[in-house]
């Protein structure tokens, strides 16, 4: 069990995974929390993070740092996320082991699973089949790490844990269209969409000047900006109505099925993880020893509901007010075509996920507005 006066490592308290578990760790009243920028700690540097344990001693670990991105990043840098992913977590894994950590935490992902995975996807399913090939080498990263935290278990008696969220979304997420995954992209080109529409401007270049896109930013000029929107699909056609008749092109079929997790839900199982997880038995219990087969080291978390990612863009149409058209563009790959996790393991700890999906969008598109 974790106290509140013990010293806890979120390694990538920045990110949108990693700052939603420090959010839920101070609002459960830790607050000896201790985390670095990657300007101050190069997770993939041995002699650093080594060095970081050293002086730190940390007694839990949260390990939530990774590279991360959609669909088009993976199937790009397919080099840079395997090799950074297993750097990162190589290090922090072994350096938890080498000083002494009490329990750690390893956040892995839903691509991890083989590509026609019967539905939904059990825990067990892992390795049963060839990966998806968009996110492979991401994917045979995360698999390392789990067996990493498995095989220090096995070998050190480790209580090294991991979980596998399912797709996440909410505050500190990556608006990025090159980089970003399907949600935040979405809700970004519908905003985008929406104010094109409406002839807002002003909002649309408040947006390129929060988030440039390939050099145009806020002070470019409109034939620069919409090329750029164009671009990504963005549109539109001069018409007499007060709205332009604006139309977006979003990637993929549109009938593949994906499930969303807000990330504050996510960072509520972690914890509840923390505390009701474990790999090593009570000391009374001799039934286990770290050479006995071990329980689950890793548990699905999700909402166990999933929908097309057409439906998804119809309910986020809905949330940001966008009355234009939406085409899918089935030039770009879909990627896996249902990949909806069996979270019965994790529900029977007692989680249950607090926001619907159009509360969590809501609440994502009310704060992404209103930061603009």
């Amino acid at each position: 069990m974790m106290e509140k006066s013990d010293k806890i490592y979120i390694a990538g308290h920045t990110g949108m995974v990693g700052s939603a578990i420090v959010r839920k760790l101070r609002e459960q009243g830790f607050d000896n929390i201790v985390g670095k920028t990657i300007e101050e700690l190069d997770l993939t540097n041995q002699k650093e993070v080594g060095e970081f344990f050293a002086l730190e001693k940390p007694v839990f670990v949260i390990l939530a740092a990774a590279k991360v991105g959609g669909i088009h990043a993976n199937n790009t840098y397919r080099a840079q996320f395997i090799y950074e992913n297993l750097m990162i977590q190589n290090n922090i894994i072994h350096n938890s082991y080498v000083h002494g950590v009490k329990k750690l935490l390893f956040l892995g992902s839903s691509c991890i699973y083989p590509k026609n995975c019967p539905q939904p996807i059990k825990e067990e399913y892992l390795l049963t089949g060839e990966l998806e090939q968009t996110n492979e080498p991401y994917a045979l990263a995360k698999i390392a790490g789990i067996k990493l935290c498995e095989s220090y278990f096995r070998q050190y008696g480790c209580d090294f844990i991991s979980v596998m969220p399912t797709n996440l979304y909410g505050p500190n997420d990556n608006y990025n269209l090159e980089t970003s995954h399907v949600l935040p992209a979405i809700i970004r080109k519908m905003h985008l969409a929406h104010c094109l529409e409406t002839g807002n401007m002003d909002d649309i270049r408040a947006d390129f000047s929060k988030r440039p896109i390939n050099g145009v930013n806020g002070t470019s000029s409109d034939e620069d900006i919409l090329f750029t929107l164009k671009k990504f699909g963005i549109e539109y056609s001069d018409s007499e109505t007060p709205l332009k008749q604006v139309t977006l092109s979003l990637w993929g079929s549109g009938k593949v099925y994906r499930e969303f997790l807000h990330v504050d839900d996510m960072a509520a199982g972690c914890l509840l993880l923390m505390q009701k997880l474990s790999m090593v038995a009570p000391a009374h219990d001799s039934r286990l020893t770290a050479h006995d087969i071990p329980p689950p080291s890793y548990l699905n978390l999700g909402t166990g509901v999933d929908q097309t990612i057409e439906e998804l863009s119809a309910l986020i149409k809905k949330i940001v007010g966008f009355q234009g058209s939406i085409l899918f563009d089935n030039e770009h790959s879909d990627g896996t075509y249902k990949k909806l996790l069996d979270c019965s393991r994790i529900q029977a700890l007692g989680f249950k996920p607090k926001y619907s999906l159009e509360q969590g969008i809501s609440m994502v598109y009310h704060s992404y507005h209103s930061e603009l």
